[in-house]
């Protein structure tokens, strides 16, 4: 392939931004920006700062291993940041670096790691997380000795509790759902609130750290109340009993001691909780637990002297996240995804109306809001770019690009034209989706076609969605039409429109995979003889499910699928999914998560299928991809499994990057295998 077109290898170059702050006067954006390191099979970060005004952006931190979570102090002399700089084992540490120049030095020195730093409203403490044991806190509580300062010393220390680690989980004892995630297993430490006082002349902690709560549950999300007299935090619920990992409550945990008080109520998940700059109220996300995969993310109001939330986007058909208050106090901000698009909007206190502040033909990411509240800082993603920065000026939506890590790189390539597409389904319900064309495209000619199915499964892509942006226009680039839509489940089109899945996976998002798949082949220049398809998590599942209920596929490649609903439930670090979306234990009812299992149709499969599974994948576990392999192949059907080590179900966002390219070709050579080769050789 010509390298005037995009390639695998090029996830080297792609460059992704994150987390914009502004300094207190609003002159600076500090951001985070993160790439894939070929040599080290990892990806480094690094804390950059650009104007605000438009200027030169400058590399502020190392980046030698990982730095994150740029936090100004109040008087702006001073960032404070996460790294893993240190060694090869370093835990991240919170590290201090003055803003007109100077070096990093760090002022946390977690056993466990430490992060989440938040400035006290004076900028003379900073809060954080750090996770610990019950022995941990105890030895904290009672005054540990100071460690020995000779190296060979602290180098066996640390091997002997390393060693020690290893032991507590040989054999390792299991008591309790979500005992794993990610690629590993919990251990039993829990994040607690910490408390450290800083002396900003020499940059250095003024004394040890104070832990503010002992209690075992998890606390995140720091946020200091504006008069200093208290943090708000989540915390995990129930700490003695299963499913801690998915619902969470509001805190309010005073610094003088006392046990931290609960805010919001058990029939809802509730977090991120952000003060009122005047102290007056606490807004906060919540869902309803009983409907937690299909309701509408609401922004509930919560006096802070105490007294019932009320719910601030009740007329609002669609998710709102990523609070911001208003200088005055007067209004919230928030993103909102809707129909292929994420935008600003803010609702106002006292008439509740929602207005919408920034919209184009994009997705936000993330934002920040200037002090004044006159500007705002985000990131954002388009079919041409899968992450740049912005800032703009709310008054009048003015608004000019900072910075676009990518473009020089991009300059040299040519990418395939992308246009949106809406049909209606075979009830007539209208589907938006979008075509990726080759960069070379002919409408004279006949190309095959990829069908790309999202996870989720209540989620919303775009044209513009990030995590697929370099797989997209790659597969393009190797001369296929790539078509992918939100079908019903998906996020965007109102909590109606989502909830329809409910109870019928597969079945009521299929007929509207087929009347998009028949609207792109109307399109004239997409070969009906050459039609593949492919999706990861839920994506996986509808590829399975499709190719044993539709025959017209050539080939199929199902990413970290779920294909046996049954085994699910209890392999699977959610569980309850399958009680959220079909509300039936597999014993209440298992004919009826059989019926919806793909690996119940595993005879109709007649669609040459690469499975690609991860071997760390906690939340599809592989063994739904061995039964779907076994299956197929005892049936004598054409079937390859790909299994990737280490990594887990991220495996195609942030997995290692040479399993990300080895997938990538991989999934291009089994469609090739079958679209283009076979048709050469006829």
């Amino acid at each position: 392939m010509s390298r005037e077109y995009l390639e695998s290898k090029d996830l080297y170059q792609i460059a992704t931004l994150s987390d914009p702050r502004f300094s207190p006067d609003g002159r600076w954006l500090a951001y985070v920006r993160t790439q894939p390191d070929q040599g080290s099979n990892e990806y480094k970060s690094a804390i950059w700062l650009v104007p605000a005004g438009g200027g030169q952006s400058r590399q502020f931190t190392n980046g030698v291993k990982r730095d994150s979570a740029p936090r100004w102090s109040p008087d702006g002399r001073w960032l404070a940041f996460v790294s893993t700089r240190g060694g090869e084992k370093a835990k991240p540490q919170i590290y201090l670096i003055p803003t007109d120049g100077g070096e990093a030095r760090q002022i946390t020195k977690m056993k466990n790691g430490a992060g989440e730093p938040t400035w006290s409203p004076d900028g003379k403490i900073l809060a954080f997380t750090s996770r610990v044991n019950a022995e941990e806190m105890a030895a904290d509580d009672e005054g540990e000795p100071e460690q020995p300062l000779d190296p060979d010393e602290l180098e066996r220390l640390a091997a002997e509790k390393e060693k020690r680690e290893e032991e507590k989980a040989d054999p390792r004892v299991i008591r309790r759902f979500a005992y794993r995630a990610g690629t590993s297993y919990f251990d039993d430490r829990t994040a607690q609130l910490y408390l450290l006082e800083v002396d900003l002349e020499t940059s250095t902690a003024k004394n040890g750290p104070r832990r503010l709560t002992s209690d075992g549950r998890n606390y995140s999300d720091p946020q200091w109340m504006p008069d200093g007299s208290a943090l708000l935090a989540v915390v995990s619920r129930q700490p003695d009993k299963d499913d801690l990992f998915y619902y969470t409550d509001v805190v309010r945990v005073p610094l003088e001691g006392g046990e931290p008080a609960i805010l919001t109520g058990s029939d809802t998940a509730d977090f991120s909780p952000r003060p009122s700059p005047d102290g007056q109220w606490i807004a906060y996300n919540s869902a309803p637990v009983k409907a937690y995969t299909t309701a509408n993310m609401e922004i509930k109001l919560l006096p802070a002297a105490g007294g019932e939330p009320r719910v601030l986007t009740a007329g609002l058909d669609c998710h709102a996240a990523d609070l911001a208050w208003t200088p005055d106090s007067r209004g919230i901000c928030f993103l909102a995804p809707e129909r292929g698009r994420v935008d600003l909007r803010r609702v106002m206190l006292e008439v509740g109306t929602v207005d919408l502040l920034l919209t184009a033909d994009r997705e936000m990411q993330a934002y920040d809001l200037s002090a004044d509240g006159k500007q705002v800082g985000f990131v954002a993603s388009t079919d041409r770019s899968p992450s740049e920065l912005y800032v703009a000026a709310l008054e009048d939506a003015d608004e000019h690009r900072l910075i676009q890590p990518n473009e020089g790189w991009l300059a040299a390539k040519k990418l395939g034209e992308v246009s949106d597409l809406w049909f209606e389904s075979a009830d007539g319900t209208p589907i938006q989706g979008w075509i990726i064309k080759p960069p070379n495209f002919d409408p004279g000619e006949k190309y095959p076609l990829i069908l790309s199915i999202h996870g989720g499964p209540h989620v919303m892509w775009s044209r513009h969605e990030p995590t697929m942006w370099h797989e997209w226009h790659t597969q393009a680039a190797q001369g296929y039409v790539v078509f992918a839509c939100n079908p019903r489940g998906s996020d965007g089109y109102g909590q109606a429109f989502r909830a329809v899945l409910l109870n019928r996976w597969g079945e009521a998002d299929l007929p509207d995979l087929q009347a998009g798949v028949e609207r792109v082949i109307e399109q004239g220049y997409v070969d009906p003889e050459r039609l593949v398809v492919t999706g990861g998590s839920y994506g996986g599942y509808m590829t399975a499910w499709v190719i044993g209920h539709d025959d017209r596929f050539k080939a199929a490649v199902a990413q970290r699928g779920v294909y046996d609903l049954t085994s699910f439930y209890s392999t699977s670090d959610i569980p309850i999914l399958t009680e959220w979306e079909f509300a039936a234990a597999p014993w209440e009812d298992p004919e009826l998560l059989w019926k919806y299992s793909p690996l119940a149709y595993v005879e109709r499969i007649r669609t040459p299928l690469l499975l690609v599974h991860s071997e760390n994948d906690f939340r599809a576990p592989i063994p739904a991809a061995e039964g779907l392999f076994v299956a197929l192949r005892r049936l004598k059907r054409e079937v390859e499994m790909v299994r990737y080590p280490r990594d887990g179900h991220e495996l195609s966002r942030s997995g290692e990057p040479k399993h990300r390219i080895d997938r990538l070709d991989r999934i291009v050579d089994w469609f090739d295998k079958y679209v283009v080769e076979s048709q050469a050789a006829e």
